[in-house]
């Protein structure tokens, strides 16, 4: 089994910043390339949910122990620990894709974060897929457009080669 399992191709997030939507149900259709990384990944179940009650995030369930792993031996800042994980348990659930590449978001995680029957951005980033409302969307656009030359020569004197 472990022979089969290290012949599967290694599967990478999409790179961009694509549009969605969440449907009257709660449903995110997810652009193809996000449906055909999700659909190659060995363990199907999804955590969908929120850390900082602003961003949805939908990690495939091995990343998201990756995180409770860190959350529960944080030694440095215990109750901030607790109030991430908790927030995280509040609004989240596990999903899967369906057939026709959709994933539930609890209704808690919508209403908290006003995308019910709205449209969204899709972002991949640390192994994760971060769902923004278009309000957040446009709140973190503005701040990128502030200071972009300035910002790129901190990131080129950190070693990026962009």
């Amino acid at each position: 089994m472990a022979a089969v399992a290290d012949q599967l191709p290694m599967v990478e997030l999409p790179r961009g910043m694509y549009p969605g939507r969440l449907d009257d149900k709660g449903r995110l259709k997810l652009p193809t390339v996000f449906q055909h990384y999700f659909a190659a990944l060995r363990e199907k179940r999804l955590f969908v949910t929120s850390v900082d009650r602003q961003t949805a995030l939908v990690y495939p369930i091995e990343r998201w122990r990756e995180v409770e792993t860190v959350l529960n031996a944080l030694q440095t800042d215990p109750q901030a620990a607790r109030n991430v994980a908790f927030t995280a348990a509040e609004l989240g659930s596990e999903a899967e894709m369906d057939a026709q590449g959709r994933i539930l978001f609890s209704p808690e995680l919508r209403r908290e974060l006003g995308i019910e029957n709205q449209p969204v951005r899709l972002w991949a980033c640390n192994e994760h897929v971060e769902v923004l409302s278009q309000k957040m969307f446009e709140e973190q656009q503005q701040e990128a457009k502030k200071a972009p030359r300035e910002d790129l020569a901190k990131v080129r004197a950190a070693g990026a080669k962009c």
